[in-house]
């Protein structure tokens, strides 16, 4: 019989957790049977507000700058520990089991979280939204890294070390050019999720577009919110065509 009876128990099971995710969500797609407010709001943002395009394009390039310096602080620190955090290539097991508890908890905290505590701290501004975007990627890279060390092909880590090679020389030659264009598509795919957590962490004053279009919401410049909505898409689409076109020629 092609319906099994394990399929009817997983589909009542997953009809089940639905109902109750849409019963705790209000889920109701009735809500939108009136377009009109929503037209009347959309209305609004046009026709764009082109006056302060600079600022808007500086605030652009802002953004970017701590998305890539958070991703690329996070990749140099999250490189070595991925290596203590690998089973074949930790000196311990004890500095193994305390490494993954710690890029577990460091992952575990959402940036916007280390943003809050750090804005506190250090004040309004970008750099705090780098430390905090550089903080999770440690945790997020460490735990990829480490995965794909674990996966690599043991026989040239043994050749190095059958000739003397020391243990760490033995790891770094032999493991990282296996891996290495997968740790830069992980690195770009981290970019890109870098440029969206930026723009959230401009909400709470992290500086950046994401930070301007916050103040044109909040302050009703809806012609101003439609070109910075505009000016995010274009950025983030730009960064994934480039971000692929890495890829593909690494990989």
């Amino acid at each position: 019989m092609w319906f099994k009876k394990s399929n009817f128990i997983t589909l009542a099971v997953l009809a089940v957790l639905v109902y109750f995710s849409m019963r705790l969500t209000e889920f109701d797609l009735s809500k939108f049977r009136d377009f009109r407010n929503m037209i009347e709001f959309l209305s609004q943002w046009f026709p764009m507000n082109f006056s302060e395009l600079p600022d808007m394009v500086e605030d652009m390039l802002e953004t970017l700058a701590m998305a890539f310096l958070g991703s690329v602080f996070g990749l140099l620190i999250a490189l070595p520990l991925s290596f203590a955090a690998a089973r074949n290539t930790a000196p311990s097991k004890t500095l193994y089991n305390l490494m993954r508890i710690g890029l577990s908890f460091v992952r575990s905290v959402p940036e916007i979280v280390f943003g809050l505590i750090l804005l506190t701290t250090l004040g309004l501004g970008p750099f705090p939204a780098v430390i905090a975007i550089m903080l999770h990627n440690i945790g997020v890279m460490g735990k990829l890294i480490s995965e794909l060390i674990e996966a690599a092909d043991p026989g040239p880590q043994e050749a190095m070390k059958a000739v003397g090679a020391k243990n760490w020389l033995a790891s770094l030659f032999s493991i990282l050019p296996q891996i290495w264009p997968n740790v830069l598509s992980n690195f770009f795919y981290r970019f890109e999720v870098a440029i969206r957590t930026s723009l959230i962490l401009g909400f709470i004053g992290g500086g950046g577009i994401g930070q301007r279009l916050f103040n044109d919401f909040k302050t009703f410049q809806y012609a101003s919110v439609s070109l910075d909505v505009l000016i995010i898409m274009v950025m983030v689409i730009a960064v994934d065509f480039i971000g692929s076109f890495v890829r593909n020629r690494v990989i």
